[in-house]
Formats: C-alpha cells, structure tokens, sequence
C-alpha cells in the first residue's frame, strides 16, 4: 500500500513538472499579444483553445483609494451603474429618457442643496423639492429597460456576469462562446463609451443596504473598518471599498459622471482575453470597438504617503457573539524587493492544514477554530498591511490568541525555518501558478493585474521565481523589521463587559 501511494506520489510529481514547463513564458509568449490601442487602452491577448470559449477581464486602475474625500463608495458605486447599459443598451425610448434624466438630475440638485442648509434651511421647501425628484425618478424610470445588459449577455451564451471592486481596483467579467466575441466587444466598449445613470438613486439604496448587510450589521465588519481607520492616518487605505454610510447614502449623478470622466480613460484600462480567440481576427475589432472611447491622459497615482507609525494602536469592540483578534503590521507596496517574502510567509503561517498558525493554535493549543495570516490588506498597490487572525475557541480568550501568534512570529525572527519548510513553501508557490492556469477567468484575471501593475504580464512568472529566490536569512530579516511592537495595530472584539464592571464617565467603574 505504501509503495503504490509513493510511485503515485512520484507519478503526480512528475506530471507537475511536465506542466511547469508547458506552462513558462516561453509557450505563452507564442501565444500572447499585447497592444496599446491609440486611445491609450492596453489589450492583452492568450490564444488557448481548448473550448469554443474566452473569457475576458477589464481592469480600471481605480478603486476605493480614488474615491473623493466627502464621497466614498464611489468607485463601488459606478461599478453598479456600468450594469445599466448605454445610451443604446437599456432603453425603450432613449430620446425621452436622456429628458426625464435631466429633469431627474436637477430637480434632486435643487432638493440637495436645501437639504445641505445648516441656517436657514426651509422644511416646507425641502419637503416639496423631495417630492418633486421622487416624481421625476417614478417619470425617468418607466423608459429603463431593466436588467437588459445582463438579458443580452446571457441570452447569448454568457456566464458569470459580475464586476468587484477593491481598494486599488475595479473589475468587470463574463466568459462566452468564441462566436460571439463581437458582441462581446460592442457590449463592453459601449458600457464606457456611452454610460447613463438610469436608476441612480434606487441603485444607491442597493449599496446602502449591501453596507448594512456586510458592515454594519456584521461585528467582524465593523472591526475590519475600524482597524483600517486606526492603522492608516493619512493614506487613503483607511477608506472603506463601500463608503460610510454618511457618503455613500449622499453621493450624486454628479459625483458619479466626475469620477466616471476622471477615471475611466482607456490610458487607466487594461482588457485581458483568453479562449479560443485569434489576434489577427479579434485585434481589428477590438480596435473598431474600443477606439471608439475618446483619449485621456492617465490620471496621477494617490501620492499620499502614510508617515511611519511611532507606537502599537489598538481598537476593542465589546460585541456579543464570536470573540475575535486581528493584529496587523505595515509593510511596503508590491514592487519592494522583498515583496516575494511577504508571499513567502503568508505561506508558512496560513497555506493548508500544515501551516504554522494553524498547527500551533488550532490543532495543537487548541485554543483557537481558526487562524491565519495574510499579506496585502486591504490592498497591495500602496504600502500596505500584514495581518494575523485568530477565532478563540469557546473557553479560550483572545489574549491566549495573541500570545500564541507573538510566539510564532517570534520564531520567525529567531530561528531559521527547516530547510523542508522551505522547500515545500516554494513548492506551493509553482503549484499555485500552475491552478492559476488552469482556468481562463482566473488566468485572465491574473493577466490583467501583471500587466496593470509592471507593465508587463511575463511578472505573472518571475513572482514564482522570486519566491524560489527567497532564503532562510531573508524571512527571519524580514520578520524583524515588519514585526514589531510599534509597527502593530491591533482589533479585538470581545463580550461586552458585566453591568458592575462597565466604566462610567469619571473613569471609574
């Protein structure tokens, strides 16, 4: 029994290393085109086919971190709107919605002004002008034809229609049948060429409630955004992808056309295809499609730079329920060199049931149902963050969980890792990129980003290749710096305290 399992091992082993090498640069290079279009859009193609299939990613360079100050969820908030078609996709009678939309647009402006008064505000007034953008939204919304760009997609094949947005990002995608691929490339140059804010308001609401649902309803939600706040002071990492709730519930049809026209220009866009698609048939109409978008220089990075922090900070939510501790430590943005080792640890401490957090707290102590770490929070373009996590087991505290995440990180910084740990790390790393392969939506997906952030998509390889790199000395070097007490933000949630314990104002209890 034992021989049969080791020659399947070594049977799985080599078949890995077969596909490593069906899978390097060199055969994608045979297979991918890149081209700048002369608006600025970067498309980038993979030939595969596999299936009569392609699946296709467009990455706007544009997330929660562009959002305006006053205005947050903004960027989520458009990712909503690009659902609601064009000036040719979603309307019965488009000559007559483009009125009842500016008669929507100003009667709320009017509405929105009043209601900004803080001295001499009109309630009779702001009540007749709410009453009146209600109306014209009841009059603009009988031209929408709801739900149409999604009717029109799937109706033709498509499949997992959807679009996320992070700090750093926006996403949209769908696969479909290769026949359909001009269809595909009118759907989605016209959503950015010609978009229309139908069902703005309703729309808001939508995310108003998502932010209830996920944040403000949910104590893990509301710890996350709290942490966010206390770790970052200045760089705008602390915003949250939804927005407070007293942005996002305010935000305009204004507001949304001016981060539509600050940010999605094609120089800001980046498109990724793979399927069963060749370059010289798809690229002319590519080109017919998306040339149609009008040219704009790429809009300036956030050059706001977090100052170092000079002491541990700490958030407690007293919340009934599942107890929680997080802690995280700052750490540079994606192009520092020892990015790698950051992936590299976040393997060691969280990749399966044999990491290290995993083993120690929850198999061994057993005094955590989960543990973990991970890099990159909320983002990985800026200077970001370092994270532990831990769920207490029912009799266990969240001090217990801190302890023993602190001696883990400890023998990080103080002992070299067993040189199988190491090797196994890396392993994970190639068998990683090689399951990223595997399908076209995540390789799309990781196409895009490479090429979003180097400039080039070859970057998708060298990151396993940089882990290869990464030695003993430069985990235990890198653990040192990042890791430390001053470097720390720390969320904890936990019961709230007995009746006889509670502090009152004087600051006693």
């Amino acid at each position: 029994m034992r021989i049969n399992r080791f020659l399947a091992f070594l049977v799985l082993i080599s078949m890995t290393f077969i596909t490593v090498q069906a899978q390097d640069i060199a055969s994608f290079e045979k297979r991918v085109t890149v081209k700048k279009l002369a608006n600025g859009l970067t498309i980038i193609l993979l030939q595969r086919d596999e299936a009569p299939v392609f699946s296709f990613v467009t990455l706007i360079d544009a997330g929660a971190v562009q959002d305006p100050m006053g205005r947050g969820g903004l960027a989520h908030m458009f990712e909503h709107m690009a659902f609601k078609g064009s000036s040719h996709v979603g309307s019965n009678n488009y000559a007559k919605e483009k009125i009842a939309l500016k008669k929507l647009e100003d009667a709320y402006s009017a509405y929105d002004i009043e209601r900004r008064k803080t001295i001499g505000r009109d309630e009779k007034k702001l009540a007749a002008l709410d009453a009146a953008w209600h109306q014209a939204d009841q009059e603009a919304e009988q031209y929408v034809h709801i739900g149409a760009f999604d009717e029109i997609v799937s109706g033709h094949g498509g499949t997992g229609v959807n679009a996320q947005t992070d700090s750093d990002s926006t996403l949209y995608f769908y696969s479909l049948p290769a026949n359909q691929f001009e269809l595909w490339a009118y759907m989605e140059s016209e959503r950015f060429l010609n978009p229309v804010y139908r069902e703005f308001y309703k729309e808001r609401d939508v995310v108003v409630e998502e932010r209830r649902m996920r944040t403000d309803s949910q104590p893990i939600g509301r710890l996350i955004e709290q942490l966010g706040y206390a770790a970052y002071s200045v760089h705008p990492y602390h915003r949250p992808v939804v927005g407070p709730m007293s942005e996002i519930s305010n935000v305009t049809i204004a507001d949304a056309r001016k981060f539509f026209t600050d940010y999605y220009k094609p120089s800001n866009m980046t498109i990724a295809l793979v399927g069963d698609l060749k370059a010289e048939k798809a690229m002319p109409i590519i080109e017919a499609y998306f040339g149609r978008i009008p040219a704009g220089d790429k809009p300036l990075d956030s050059n706001n730079i977090e100052p170092p922090q000079l002491g541990e900070r700490k958030v407690v939510l007293r919340e009934p329920g599942n107890p929680w501790y997080l802690e995280g430590y700052h750490r540079p943005d994606y192009r520092d060199p020892d990015d790698a080792v950051y992936d590299a640890i976040t393997d060691l401490m969280s990749n399966g049931r044999t990491n290290r957090l995993y083993r120690s707290l929850v198999r061994d102590q057993k005094i955590a149902v989960q543990a973990g770490g991970f890099t990159g929070f909320p983002g990985s373009k800026y200077p970001s963050m370092f994270m532990f996590y831990a769920i207490p087991n029912k009799d266990k505290t969240v001090e217990q969980c801190a302890q023993a995440i602190h001696n883990e990180i400890n023998r990080l910084m103080k002992e070299d890792i067993p040189d199988d740990e190491l090797q196994s790390l890396k392993t994970r790393a190639k068998a990683g990129l090689i399951r990223g392969l595997g399908e076209n939506p995540g390789l799309a997906q990781q196409l895009a980003y490479a090429q979003a952030r180097w400039g080039d998509w070859r970057e998708l390889f060298r990151q396993v290749d940089r882990i290869d790199k990464v030695s003993k000395g430069d985990i235990r070097r890198v653990a040192n710096k990042t890791f430390t007490e001053q470097n720390r933000t720390i969320g904890i949630i936990e019961p709230p305290l007995p009746s006889s314990e509670k502090v009152t104002p004087g600051g006693q209890q």
